[in-house]
């Protein structure tokens, strides 16, 4: 896909949606009570790409429940210190990069950053990551890798830290919640069957993964 389309179509997925989610206590609560619903499915699993997939079709955010990976190309980003350790790679192991955009439909879910060891992939695997955008938990799925969260920041609170011991909650406005563009970001090391990381990712998500009408989604 060209720059200018990816970028175009990065402008579209990331509008907001008509004002579905009303500011006030009960949108906060199920809209926090999503996020970490979402969180702990991806800390569950080993394939972002499939849990988004899933999510997808849940919440209806596209009329098919596809995942995609759009391409971003660019400079490089440098390997994050400590990370030639953490891949179990010498100083002069070539390690490739990969900046993509999942999106479903026409809404960006996440936005990753990946450095994985050409060399402990396949030929075919390293061709498709070189030449498509097919996304990369797909591409190596017949690894049948394992994830090691390393870490999962909540990038974003729909509620004040202590509300659930204090007992006070925002004053609804009547205006639409405000979500920020990025909610949720996790860092991960993935495992062959051998045990042998090949991949050190940082997936952060956006206001994409609640781009929907919450009016569906009920709480007890």
């Amino acid at each position: 896909m060209a720059l200018p389309m990816l970028l175009s179509l990065t402008a579209l997925a990331r509008e907001p949606a008509p004002a579905p989610w009303v500011d006030d206590s009960f949108s906060r609560l199920k809209a926090l009570a999503l996020l970490q619903s979402l969180n702990a499915d991806l800390l569950s699993h080993p394939s972002a790409t499939l849990t988004l997939e899933r999510w997808c079709g849940t919440h209806r955010l596209a009329p098919e429940a596809k995942i995609v990976a759009h391409r971003i190309k660019g400079d490089d980003k440098p390997l994050p210190d400590g990370a030639r350790e953490q891949l179990a790679i010498g100083i002069d192991e070539p390690v490739r990069y990969r900046r993509v955009q999942l999106v479903c439909g026409e809404r960006v879910l996440s936005e990753a950053d990946n450095w994985y060891v050409p060399a402990r992939l396949t030929d075919d695997m390293n061709r498709q990551l070189d030449h498509s955008d097919v996304p990369f938990g797909r591409v190596v799925q017949a690894l049948k890798f394992r994830r090691q969260t390393l870490s999962a920041e909540l990038l974003w609170s729909p509620l004040p830290e202590g509300w659930e011991m204090s007992g006070i909650l925002p004053p609804a406005t009547g205006r639409a919640l405000a979500v920020p563009e990025q909610v949720l970001r996790h860092r991960a090391l993935l495992y062959t069957q051998d045990n042998q990381p090949f991949s050190l990712v940082v997936e952060t998500y956006t206001s994409g993964v609640l781009a929907f009408e919450p009016d569906h989604i009920r709480l007890p």
